[in-house]
């Protein structure tokens, strides 16, 4: 009698095992498809988002539209435009950026500007556009390694490449100064001949 039951357990073992096989069949693709990571975006209109620093505003930025993207590297695109207010301790605006594009990274703090970026320092007047700009939240530092221009309330005219720039655009440094720059001089500077 055991042996009977001994003789159907492994028959049906057997049965068992080759319904397995028979029953697990995957595409290749839908394999490979259980490996890849999957891309999360949201979007979000009509932003308006304040960055603070101990309780104090330093920036307002507005933007039409904004795509979140969750990867390995999160980031945020602002692909239709966005504007910056820099405020100063006692909230007044100091200066504005404008720019057609920006990609800012969450985790490194960067961002990633570029297509006709103008920034204005309200408290100088002075003007500056670039085509392509990083922003450094840690370091609180602008810079690029391309083409910029300076337009200074005076008339002066600095074209260059290259730029390393305060948070505030309060000062900056052009890297290399190109021919092309106008610079006024006052008539009490020039050496006099005796």
């Amino acid at each position: 009698m055991i042996n009977f039951f001994s003789h159907i357990y492994k028959r049906a073992a057997v049965l068992m095992i080759c319904c397995l096989f028979l029953s697990c069949e995957n595409k290749m693709s839908d394999v490979e498809a259980i490996g890849k990571k999957r891309v999360s975006r949201e979007m979000a209109t009509q932003i308006e988002s304040y960055m603070s620093q101990g309780g104090i505003m330093k920036a307002k930025l507005t933007a039409p539209l904004m795509w979140r993207t969750q990867t390995d590297t999160p980031m945020i695109e602002f692909p239709k435009t966005l504007r910056v207010d820099f405020y100063s301790d006692s909230t007044k605006v100091e200066s504005r950026l404008t720019a057609k594009y920006g990609r800012y990274y969450e985790r490194m703090g960067t961002v990633f500007l570029k297509d006709s970026i103008v920034v204005i320092n309200l408290v100088k007047k002075d003007t500056l556009r670039c085509d392509e700009l990083n922003w450094d939240r840690n370091k609180e530092i602008f810079f690029t390694d391309k083409k910029v221009s300076i337009h200074k309330s005076n008339g002066d005219e600095i074209h260059g490449l290259g730029l390393i720039a305060k948070q505030d655009f309060s000062q900056y440094t052009i890297l290399n100064v190109q021919p092309d720059t106008y610079l006024s001089i006052p008539d009490s500077t020039m050496p006099v001949n005796r």
